[in-house]
């Protein structure tokens, strides 16, 4: 029989997301290299996230989070002991001595976790600023904004909050992408489980539907065989059509970007998104392990970016080269005026439906 390719138009549901992490107020100490002293190396953003995980290991409770420095290319690694500094550098990176641990950071986010899970907040860890960066949409005022406000102002200068003008959400839309009955969304990443195909999208995707077709009203061509959301955010959809399954990306420009890992993301890092309603659009990775609350549930483990994106785009793609990072989650913001959006990370999901990139 012969294959029958999915359009270029890949599913999404909507999502923008939280305010991009901005460097404000804070005093931060940069342990330079003085001459003579080892410099930082010149690096790839898949470089050094992989010098910054083995760092991470290495030093253990020493460190207090990395970024990639893109336009130095340049890894930098805080830390809380100057007793490691030459360490960092001698490994290749930049060493920054900064206030608190990620441990000290981790209490101040269970603290939020346990008093201030509002619906329309976030919150994640910026490197770059040493805090724990909260957000607050349009929805939060009144008693809510007061709950928020007591909370955070506890903690001191362990965090800074920030609002946003959208509304954090997801969306199914309308529209011409991979649908179901009632809605539509954007897909992943084609993978391969036991020698089968699936596809990866958003797990708020699969939890409104559970058939899908490349078209409005047009013939199956798979079926959910996994989902989670809240909590996570991805879901497993099973072939079940002879349909070609190519491990790419559409581009929108009558090209494809072939896939042939996934990863993990790196703070600083810039990566792309493609999605049925926006289409392809770049941005910077803001933050890692963000925590955002929809008025659906809580979602946790994230990666947060200034990538735009709007409804219709969730469960899309988000890639460097040729590796996959994650599925479009959700946020706040336009392609018109701009915004941030969360993304599930590819590996996690991955492990979890027991798949691999194919």
């Amino acid at each position: 029989m012969k294959h029958r390719r999915i359009p270029k138009r890949r599913v999404a549901i909507a999502g923008a997301g939280i305010a991009a992490l901005v460097a404000t107020g804070v005093t931060l100490q940069s342990a330079h290299a003085a001459p003579g002293e080892p410099q930082p190396e010149t690096l790839s953003a898949g470089a050094a996230g992989k010098l910054a995980h083995t760092l991470t290991a290495t030093l253990k409770g020493d460190t207090a989070g990395s970024y990639y420095d893109a336009k130095a290319k340049k890894l930098v690694v805080n830390v809380v002991d100057k007793a490691v500094v030459d360490q960092v550098r001698e490994a290749g990176a930049e060493a920054k001595v900064v206030k608190y641990t990620l441990a000290e950071l981790g209490k101040a986010r269970q603290t939020l976790k346990e008093k201030a899970t509002i619906p329309g907040t976030s919150w994640s860890v910026d490197p770059r600023t040493n805090k724990v960066v909260v957000t607050a949409d349009s929805t939060v005022k009144g008693a809510r904004k007061a709950t928020l406000d007591k909370v955070t102002d506890a903690l001191g200068d362990k965090v800074e909050v920030k609002r946003s003008a959208g509304k954090f959400s997801t969306f199914i839309a309308g529209g011409d992408a991979i649908w179901g009955d009632g809605g539509r969304c954007s897909l992943g990443f084609n993978v391969v489980k036991d020698g089968e195909p699936y596809f990866l999208t958003a797990g708020h995707c699969t939890e409104a539907i559970s058939s899908w077709s490349d078209s409005q009203g047009g013939s199956e061509i798979g079926t959910n065989a996994g989902s989670e959301f809240p909590g996570n955010d991805y879901g497993l959809v099973k072939y079940t059509s002879d349909t070609d399954h190519p491990s790419e990306v559409d581009l929108y420009n009558g090209s494809t970007q072939a896939i042939s890992k996934a990863g993990d993301a790196t703070v600083g890092q810039t990566v792309t998104r493609s999605g049925s309603t926006t289409q392809v659009h770049d941005g910077e990775v803001t933050g890692l392990d963000a925590t955002v609350n929809y008025q659906e549930g809580s979602v946790s483990g994230l990666i947060q970016t200034n990538v735009c994106a709007e409804p219709g785009d969730s469960g899309g793609a988000l890639f460097a080269g040729d590796t996959a990072l994650g599925l479009t989650s959700g946020g706040s913001g336009d392609c018109s005026s701009g915004g941030e959006t969360f993304f599930q990370p590819v590996p996690e999901a991955l492990q979890a439906f027991g798949a691999e990139i194919g």
